[in-house]
């Protein structure tokens, strides 16, 4: 039996010829949704935070009297040899750090201790506490110094009557910077407490009771739980403090002490504002603007670094 064999030709199978790559102008119309959002916001950062910056460093390394007929004389470096040469630059440092002292327990101790203290007041009652806990926070800093200076007025202020002695509270060296401290930490009291009463908030209440089944007192839950919890918030405080404590401070001082009395209230935030504004020497001030902030973020940073390693999250 013969056969035949019949050859059927396969049907050539070519690769399939890759898409098209769109042109660059279509990829980027693809892309820029995303970065049209961002948009206002980089806008703003740009005008109102680095375009402010790069003219200040520009400023340093001029000398100008902040009159707008006047010219901008180039000068190198010499306001930056000045600014270092002056006993007041260390001085005001000094102060800045009694500051910062001054304002932790305000800014981190009282808000922890109130935070603690008070985290089972709920409902109404709780909102309501709270909202008396931050209306001085709400007090302009001005009108909150007219009325700090009237308690404090050492001819027959509230203050002094309830010492029992007379104290010359705006004009004499100690007083006034203890003064300044005080009503600062008494403005800024009630955001921190709400800060301590997100942080606790945050904290899941499951670790409490297992630690309470485990017969754990109160006083161990807070010591080796809240606490240890609560720390990335009081590391926040702490970071807010020092970076923060001579601008909250500023405005006092303009509206009570004026710096004084002998200095004894300028810190780097008005010695800035001394150099620019009383003086009118634009450069100088610049130039210590320029070294405070290289300054603040070099601690940010050291303070971020610090915090991340003894600060424990909730994971």
């Amino acid at each position: 039996m013969t056969g035949t064999f019949v050859e059927v030709a396969r049907p050539r199978v070519t690769a399939a010829a890759p898409p098209a790559r769109p042109p660059w102008w279509r990829r980027a119309l693809r892309g820029a949704p995303p970065y049209l959002y961002l948009a206002p916001a980089l806008t703003l950062l740009i005008v109102w935070t680095y375009q402010p910056l790069a003219q200040t460093v520009q400023l340093s390394f001029h000398s100008w009297n902040l009159l707008p007929s006047a010219p901008m004389v180039p000068v190198g470096t010499d306001n930056y040899e000045r600014l270092l040469s002056t006993p007041e630059l260390g001085d005001s440092l000094w102060r800045t750090l009694v500051v910062i002292l001054g304002m932790l327990p305000f800014s981190l101790v009282i808000p922890v201790l109130v935070g603690l203290l008070t985290r089972r007041i709920t409902g109404r009652a709780g909102a309501a506490y709270r909202a008396m806990v931050f209306a001085p926070m709400l007090v302009a800093p001005v009108a909150g110094a007219a009325v700090w200076q009237w308690l404090l007025d050492p001819s027959g202020g509230v203050v002094d009557r309830i010492i029992g002695e007379p104290i010359n509270w705006m004009h004499e060296a100690g007083p006034a910077q203890l003064a300044i401290v005080v009503i600062t930490g008494w403005h800024i009291v009630g955001f921190a407490v709400l800060v301590v009463f997100a942080g606790l908030t945050g904290i899941n209440p499951d670790y409490a009771d297992a630690a309470g089944l485990d017969g754990a007192t109160r006083g161990q839950v807070t010591r080796w739980i809240t606490l240890p919890l609560l720390s990335p918030t009081m590391a926040f405080l702490v970071l807010m403090t020092v970076l923060l404590s001579a601008q909250w401070t500023f405005p006092l001082i303009d509206t009570l002490t004026q710096g004084g009395p002998a200095d004894a209230t300028t810190n780097v935030y008005y010695l800035l504002w001394d150099y620019g504004f009383r003086n009118y020497d634009g450069g100088l001030g610049a130039a210590a603007g320029v070294l405070f902030f290289v300054a603040f973020v070099i601690v940010a940073a050291l303070l971020v670094r610090l915090s991340d390693k003894l600060s424990h999250h909730d994971d």
